[in-house]
């Protein structure tokens, strides 16, 4: 089983369980557009794994280690979410981007977003680097301005 699709059936079992408790196979077709029958497979791969409890005509519900990997999962995805839309990403493509990206990046690589985006929140009142990138992202000019030389700065005019 490719490590891509486990992720997205547990994401997709996880979601459906906050409004429902159990997810059962159809909703898990529509979700992921794909045959119930193929659905039904798979609940029995997860639950095979350990990841999922699964009752024929009952649906499915996430084990321990599937809720933990589901969670995991989704601080992933909202890491790179939020990166992306530090830079300047529309947020519809910063999360279809994050989507794409969450099953193949390197938990260190998710660590350091983590970390630069959360600096990036914390320093919120004085990122003027961010500005200056977002001032370059549309300009391509270069910038730079402390402080003192914001009567020169085409960002940070007083």
């Amino acid at each position: 089983m490719r490590k891509k699709t486990i992720e997205e059936y547990v994401e997709v079992i996880f979601a459906i369980q906050k409004i429902k408790k159990i997810a059962h196979t159809n909703d898990v077709a529509l979700s992921l557009e794909v045959n119930p029958a193929s659905v039904t497979e798979m609940f029995g791969k997860l639950t095979d794994e350990g990841y999922t409890y699964y009752e024929k005509y009952n649906g499915v519900t996430l084990t321990d280690k599937g809720r933990g990997m589901a969670i995991i999962l989704k601080k992933r995805h909202e890491t790179l979410k939020h990166f992306f839309e530090i830079i300047g990403i529309d947020e519809k493509i910063a999360d279809d981007d994050a989507c794409k990206i969450e099953h193949n990046v390197h938990p260190e690589t998710v660590d350091k977003l983590r970390k630069f985006v959360e600096y990036a929140k914390k320093e919120n009142s004085c990122n003027r680097w961010l500005d200056h990138f977002k001032y370059f992202d549309k300009t391509g000019e270069f910038i730079i301005c402390t402080p003192d030389e914001d009567l020169d700065c085409p960002i940070h005019k007083k």
